[in-house]
């Protein structure tokens, strides 16, 4: 098996995961065009939430799809179905599942879920299949610039900040330099790593930069050949290791995880940070819309987000503060990740992946 191979971008996964759903649906009927919940789903009144909740505990049940770890989904569930009695029905899998599941069972009308939660790029895939609708919550205020999509089909309630993550045996704070540029210097050299399907972060580097500038500063640390690992774990691992003294694309929840731990490691936020979305998505037809609803504002509720914050997750929400976002970033755009997702592939497959 080539290197290439073996670092397949995991959006081409996802496109295959999806692929082989709409495949599983052929021939079955079509998803339901009315949205049937659109009036629980976009209900203002004054009693809203008094509402809410009453048709909530009748429904009895809401079905969360998701690729939360046990450790965080079973705590999530267990906390919202203490506080209002709605006994929450949780599937777990890794995200290209999550989205084969839903599609498949959407375009067969099978209308099971009514939430969803995994990584951003998968829930827009569902979305693009009209299987999320759009849903007003008051805690929406509360998020950031780039955490709601035009289309209003999803909303982030938590992020992943790519930054740099290094070992404090072999290299000191104040060494780093204040921007990512600063890594493209030869002194660098044999000291770098990078996760090899992030070519996201490439694509949103460059538009922050500006396409001369970001072009100029990946060619360059194309050239010191960085260590490039699968997985973004495995990548933290290394550096806490020693393996690899400094990586450049590492989730700081992960780094933050290792260092409380006591292992030689520490993460800096160096410019330009780049977030990136998980999502959250309401089943268009939910079959227990209130459920869904009542869920979707608890995960988004200051409760719910310090709840995701105490189990070493980052908070969308604005009102709850961590010192895993309390500094400046740019959000990836999700619908750009997918339409423009083949060019950066081959871009970054031709800087990183094939010249290893």
């Amino acid at each position: 098996m080539s290197l290439f191979s073996r670092f397949t971008p995991r959006r081409r996964v996802l496109t295959a995961a999806l692929a082989l759903a709409l495949s599983a649906a052929a021939g079955s009927v079509p998803a339901q065009n009315a949205g049937r919940n659109d009036a629980v789903f976009q209900y203002r009144g004054a009693d809203r939430d008094q509402k809410l909740v009453e048709k909530a505990k009748q429904e009895g049940t809401v079905t969360l799809y998701t690729s939360l770890a046990p450790s965080e989904s079973m705590p999530l569930a267990n906390a919202f179905e203490k506080k209002y009695g709605i006994k929450v029905e949780l599937w777990r899998a890794v995200s290209e599942k999550v989205v084969q599941r839903t599609v498949t069972e959407g375009k067969a009308r099978r209308y099971a879920v009514d939430v969803i939660e995994t990584n951003a790029p998968e829930v827009e895939m569902i979305a693009r299949e009209k299987l999320t609708a759009e849903f007003f919550s008051p805690y929406l205020a509360d998020l950031p610039p780039g955490a709601i999509p035009s289309h209003r089909l999803w909303v982030s309630d938590r992020l992943n900040y790519f930054v740099v993550a290094y070992n404090t045996a072999k290299i000191k704070r104040e060494d780093l330099p204040n921007s990512y540029e600063g890594f493209a210097d030869p002194k660098w050299k044999g000291r770098l790593g990078i996760e090899a399907t992030d070519s996201e972060w490439m694509a949103a580097m460059v538009k922050k930069l500006g396409a001369e500038r970001g072009a100029q500063f990946f060619d360059k640390l194309s050239e010191l050949r960085p260590d490039v690992r699968k997985g973004h774990i495995l990548l933290t691992e290394l550096v806490a290791a020693g393996e690899v003294p400094v990586a450049l694309t590492v989730y700081n929840s992960v780094a933050e995880s290792l260092k409380r731990r006591g292992a030689p490691i520490d993460w800096a936020p160096i410019e330009p940070v780049i977030a990136r979305p998980q999502a959250l998505g309401v089943a268009r037809n939910a079959p227990h819309p209130h459920a869904a609803l009542l869920f979707a504002d608890y995960v988004l509720s200051p409760e719910g987000q310090e709840l995701l914050k105490s189990m070493g997750r980052i908070p969308a929400s604005t009102k709850v503060k961590s010192e895993l976002n309390n500094f400046p970033s740019t959000m990836i755009d999700v619908g750009e990740v997918l339409d423009e997702s083949e060019k950066w592939e081959r871009k970054w497959s031709s800087l990183f992946l094939k010249r290893q």
